[in-house]
C-alpha cells in the first residue's frame, strides 16, 4: 500500500468532520450524520483507488450513500477495501459533548471483516495488556488477567463501558471485583483507542456495541499496538440470515484482532468535537481548524495534523 494513500485519507476524514461539525448541539443526530456521510462521499473523489465499502453506513437497501458493496474513489489504483463511520458519535455532536470523530481505515481486499449491521461483544486493551483477554473468561477473570500484565491490583483498573441498560450485570460484575468504571454515552471506538494511552486513564474496553465499529477500532488498535476480541450478538433472524449472506458461517466465533482487521492497515480520524483523543472542529471567520491523527500498522507510525483550512480560497462545496 502507498504509504501517501495514508495521509489522502485524513482529507476525506477532515471533509466528514467540518461538515459534522455544524450540527454540534443543535440537536439534530440525522443531519449531522448526513452532512458527514455527504462529505465524506465527496472527499473519496479524489481518491486514486479502487475502493469497496465493507464496513459502512448500512446495507444498500437501506443507506443512500457509502452503503456496504458501494464502490467509491477515482476507479483507478490499488483495490482496497474500506471501514467508515462518517460520523461516531451522533448523539455526542448532536448534544455538543466529547468525543465525536469522524473515522475511517483501508486496509487490501479482503483483510477486514465484513460485519453486518449488528452487534458485538468487545474487549479491547493496549499494548501493556496485549494477549491478556479472552472472550471466553468472565469480567472479573480478565480483569484479574489485565491487571497481572500490567503489574497492578484489579482496583487500580478502570474499564470503559457504553452507558446501555444491557450493561447493568456487567457493570455489577466489574464493581464487584473491584475495579472503577468509566461509563461514556457514545464512541466505543475512541474508547478502545483510549486504553492504549496511560495518560488517558482507563485500562479496558468491555461490552456490546456496534459491529461495524468494532472492526474500526480493532484497524486503529492494530496501528499502536493493542490488542482485542469480539463475538457477534444476533437480536433476531433477520441479521442472521443478512450475516451468512455476508460471508458469516459461525455464529458463535471469537474473532481475533487480526481476524477483524487484518494485514496493512491504515487508520485516520478527525475531531468534530473536543475529546481525551482529539481536538474538535473550531470555526473560525472565513475558515476552520481541524485536528486529526493517522495511524499505519506495518511501521507503528503515529501522525497527528492540525490543518487551516481557508473558505475564502476553498469553500466547503459538499
Amino acid at each position: 500500500m502507498d504509504r501517501n494513500l495514508a495521509l489522502e485519507c485524513v482529507r476525506v476524514t477532515e471533509a466528514a468532520a467540518l461538515s459534522a461539525a455544524k450540527w454540534v448541539g443543535k440537536g439534530e443526530c440525522d443531519a449531522a450524520d448526513e452532512a458527514a456521510v455527504k462529505a465524506m462521499r465527496w472527499a473519496f473523489k479524489s481518491l486514486r483507488i479502487k475502493g469497496r465499502i465493507v464496513i459502512g453506513e448500512g446495507e444498500r437497501d437501506e443507506a443512500p450513500m457509502l452503503y456496504i458493496g458501494e464502490e467509491v474513489g477515482s476507479g483507478e489504483g490499488p483495490e482496497l477495501d474500506i471501514a467508515v463511520d462518517p460520523l461516531e458519535g451522533t448523539s455526542i455532536t448532536a448534544q455538543g459533548r466529547y468525543n465525536a470523530l469522524a473515522v475511517m481505515a483501508i486496509a487490501n481486499k479482503g483483510e477486514f471483516l465484513n460485519a453486518p449491521d449488528t452487534y458485538m461483544e468487545k474487549i479491547a486493551v493496549g499494548p501493556s495488556a496485549k494477549g491478556a483477554i479472552d472472550l471466553t473468561k468472565t469480567p472479573t477473570e480478565n480483569l484479574k488477567n489485565i491487571a497481572k500484565a500490567k503489574g497492578v491490583a484489579v482496583a487500580d483498573l478502570t474499564v470503559i463501558i457504553l452507558e446501555r441498560e444491557r450493561h447493568n450485570a456487567l457493570i455489577n460484575e466489574v464493581r464487584e471485583s473491584g475495579a472503577k468504571i468509566h461509563l461514556i454515552q457514545d464512541g466505543d471506538v475512541s474508547a478502545a483507542l483510549a486504553t492504549c494511552w496511560p495518560d488517558r486513564g482507563v485500562d479496558v474496553l468491555m461490552g456490546t456495541g456496534g459491529a461495524p465499529e468494532g472492526v474500526l477500532a480493532a484497524a486503529a488498535l492494530r496501528c499502536v499496538g493493542g490488542d482485542m476480541e469480539g463475538r457477534l450478538v444476533f437480536r433476531n433472524e433477520n441479521e442472521k440470515e443478512r450475516a451468512m449472506k455476508m460471508g458469516i458461517k459461525e455464529f458463535e466465533k471469537i474473532y481475533q484482532i487480526e481476524e477483524l482487521a487484518g494485514g496493512d492497515v491504515v487508520f485516520a480520524a478527525t475531531g468534530v468535537t473536543n475529546g481525551d483523543f482529539l481536538k474538535g472542529v473550531r470555526f473560525f471567520p472565513g475558515g476552520a481548524s481541524t485536528h486529526s491523527v493517522v495511524m499505519r500498522s506495518s511501521t507503528g507510525t503515529i501522525r497527528y495534523l492540525e490543518a487551516t483550512h481557508n473558505f475564502n480560497i476553498k469553500p466547503l462545496t459538499f
